[in-house]
């Protein structure tokens, strides 16, 4: 398996010093147990962030040799997922998820919200992202829509096409306020994603939108 599309370094710290949102830092535990190259990168950025910090002067201002170029020189190489340490082996869901959604992807309740699209919604504390698991039928679009804010999706079976990219199994696609978009489930199964987002989503068509009270979006 390889993984060509990550968070970005900047949502990693956040990660590693704590200050993502309970569903953001849900996904990004998520990637972080399928994805070996970006373990390795929150060790060394968690370590240039103890660095950064004994630099940052006295009135606040931040030496710009810090973090950002340090991370510059950060290894890119992939390696074999191989046997995730957070737990793999049959499983669809890795941990942290299975634990936090209390199972795994055929153990949970999915609700139908039309167009060949199932959910879960999880539970999470406090403000902040909402977290939802979707199952997107093979082939299927999912309505056109835009965002409030930012969303993070992912992909845990199957595949995505969004914008001229595919993302399989660990792969995050990132899309905020600028994107107006149609992803697509992969012809060969269902995808199955783990999403967060800060915002409702903007539908472009009517039924969505009389829909989207009733399921959350």
């Amino acid at each position: 398996m390889t993984i060509e599309h990550h968070p970005g370094d900047e949502l990693l710290l956040a990660y590693g010093a704590g200050t993502l949102d309970e569903a953001t830092s849900l996904l990004v535990a998520t990637h972080l147990a399928l994805c070996p190259r970006c373990r390795r990168r929150l060790d060394l950025a968690e370590s240039i962030g103890g660095e950064w910090m004994n630099r940052t002067r006295a009135n606040g201002t931040v030496d710009e040799t810090g973090i950002d170029s340090a991370m510059a020189f950060a290894p890119e190489d992939d390696e074999p997922a191989g046997p995730a340490t957070a737990g793999s082996g049959p499983f669809l869901f890795p941990q942290p998820l299975r634990g936090y959604a209390g199972g795994d992807a055929a153990d949970l309740g999915w609700r139908a919200v039309g167009g060949g699209i199932r959910q879960v919604r999880l539970k999470t504390r406090g403000k902040g992202a909402k977290a939802r698991l979707l199952s997107i039928a093979a082939g299927t679009r999912v309505p056109e829509h835009s965002h409030g804010g930012e969303e993070l999706t992912l992909v845990l079976a199957g595949s995505l096409y969004d914008r001229g990219k595919w993302y399989r199994r660990g792969d995050v696609d990132a899309a905020d306020a600028s994107v107006v978009h149609r992803p697509a489930a992969g012809p060969e199964q269902d995808c199955i994603c783990l999403a967060a987002a800060d915002a409702r989503l903007k539908f472009s068509g009517v039924i969505p939108r009389l829909l989207q009270p009733l399921h959350g979006f």
